[in-house]
């Protein structure tokens, strides 16, 4: 049942939400007033009735102590009778020790077991007795007398002094059966008011819904306006904002992604099916169609590269990269890295310099190839007979690795998206299919190892583009930071990796 009740309430709207809900409150609200109200009532009457009886039982009390004779008990009931004139409602019943009435007024038709029985209790309070079509609230005591018996003991009589509540009932009634149809009315009058209290108060919210109606993949740029909006939907339509402003950036890096992953396959491709059909156009030697096979093997390589690469930065976009931490020694890993380095390096004329020592908590293969990356990426910028320095320096709480080399200047706007994938500042990107389309040329003049070897050199070169992002990757997943800076033809990549 309660399954059934969720049900339903999920199918509400939420202005009938909290429509019900105030409707609830209100009825709940209402109902406990006229319950304090209708205690407050109930109490006041019978404080009321208890005074009555208790001043009529003072009454009595004092009566009896000028009771001396049986033959007082005569004068004592005319004293009573005088007493209660005028007090509609009001009923006394005296009896002796052998409950004998000894004075009743006209309706005390009271049990005298009873009456007899509630005053040996010594109750501090009234009882409710029903008695015929009515009921009474009685008080019973055990009053002594001045009369005394053959022992010398004061003669006892038993005294109930009730008084009728039916005219409180009634109104008591009367005033339950006003309440719950004030209640009734006051439910519907809170529904109606509340539930147009509640469309104006999400006014506000159905504005923003029409206005991220039109928010498409092609209006990525709109923004809900926060002009004349509540404080709290202010602050959900800014939190919508910064979400579109998300979604944008990663909807626009993934469409360059989505370009430059297709040119950058295109060109081996491409070559791949250049090479072919040319080698295929006529009959060749084996070692033409052996050269045309190492030249293809030479891109599926490039491509498996590319493809690996790719699928280690969506690990790391999702968390999925986690370092083997180990103590290493800074300087002896930067001097591995480098002499891999030192043969290219002489051949572009090149000096490779190391300063500083270190010691740092990091993956050694994961290091090693995001230091590859910087240091592969300065030998191919950097100018002949310049030097290329690796520095390595410790700061308060972390180690900074910084590579510097001379070069081009990168323009400020293209050291944002260094680290970017398949981002070149060089434009000339379509180099690779120019050699390829070149080489198609020449392979039917050319001998078979020109033919062979000369497609897409420039390709090969500049690699697959992702080496920065990679070392990013790479960085961010040691929970450091690598920035890129440029000027006067000096460029810097430098890395700051808190002291695990």
């Amino acid at each position: 049942m309660s399954a059934f009740h969720a049900l339903r309430l999920k199918a509400l709207t939420l202005a009938q939400r909290l429509t019900l809900l105030f409707v609830a409150i209100a009825s709940a609200v209402l109902l406990g007033l006229g319950a304090v109200v209708a205690r407050s009532v109930q109490q006041h009457f019978e404080d009321l009735d208890m005074d009555v009886l208790s001043g009529k039982m003072e009454l009595i009390t004092q009566a009896l102590q000028n009771v001396a004779t049986p033959q007082d008990l005569t004068g004592l009931a005319h004293q009573l009778a005088r007493s209660l004139v005028g007090h509609h409602g009001l009923e006394v019943l005296l009896l002796d020790a052998d409950q004998s009435v000894l004075f009743a007024t006209a309706h005390a038709s009271f049990d005298p077991q009873q009456v007899v029985a509630q005053a040996r209790q010594a109750l501090p309070g009234a009882v409710l007795w029903p008695l015929e079509a009515h009921t009474y609230r009685v008080l019973a005591a055990r009053l002594a007398t001045a009369v005394k018996d053959a022992q010398g003991q004061r003669a006892e009589v038993f005294v109930a002094a009730g008084i009728d509540i039916g005219h409180h009932q009634a109104f008591m009634q009367a005033f339950l059966h006003t309440l719950w149809w004030f209640v009734a009315g006051g439910a519907v009058l809170t529904a109606v008011l509340s539930g147009w209290a509640v469309r104006r108060g999400l006014a506000p919210l159905l504005e923003m819904r029409t206005q991220a109606q039109g928010i498409t993949a092609q209006q990525l740029g709109h923004r809900l306006h926060l002009q004349h909006l509540p404080v709290e939907m202010a602050e959900l339509a800014q939190s919508l904002n910064n979400m579109l402003a998300r979604l944008e950036d990663a909807f626009t890096r993934l469409s360059a992604f989505s370009s430059d992953i297709a040119h950058e396959l295109r060109t081996p491709v491409s070559n791949l099916m250049t090479q072919t059909q040319v080698a295929l156009s006529r009959a060749r030697s084996a070692d033409d169609y052996r050269n045309v096979l190492e030249s293809n093997l030479e891109e599926f390589e490039r491509m498996a590269r590319m493809m690996a690469d790719m699928l280690l930065l969506a690990k790391a976009d999702h968390g999925l990269v986690l370092p083997r931490l180990e103590t290493l020694d800074m300087a002896q890993e930067v001097r591995t890295v480098l002499d891999y380095f030192e043969m290219l390096a002489e051949e572009k004329n090149l000096s490779l310099q190391l300063t500083g020592d270190a010691t740092l908590m990091a993956d050694r293969l994961m290091l090693r190839r995001a230091l590859s990356n910087l240091i592969s990426n300065a030998v191919r910028h950097a100018v002949a007979g310049s030097v290329i320095r690796v520095e390595l320096q410790n700061l308060a709480d972390q180690l900074e690795i910084s590579v510097t080399n001379q070069g081009e200047t990168i323009a400020p706007e293209h050291l944002e998206r260094v680290f970017d994938r398949f981002f070149r500042v060089d434009p000339a990107r379509q180099r690779g299919h120019e050699v390829a389309q070149e080489g198609q040329q020449e392979m039917d003049s050319a001998t078979p190892q020109r033919a062979g070897h000369a497609v897409y050199p420039a390709a090969r070169a500049e690699g697959t583009g992702l080496g920065l992002a990679i070392t990013r990757s790479i960085v961010q997943a040691h929970g450091g930071r690598i920035s890129a800076q440029s000027d006067h033809g000096v460029t810097t990549f430098s890395i700051r990796q808190p002291d695990l």
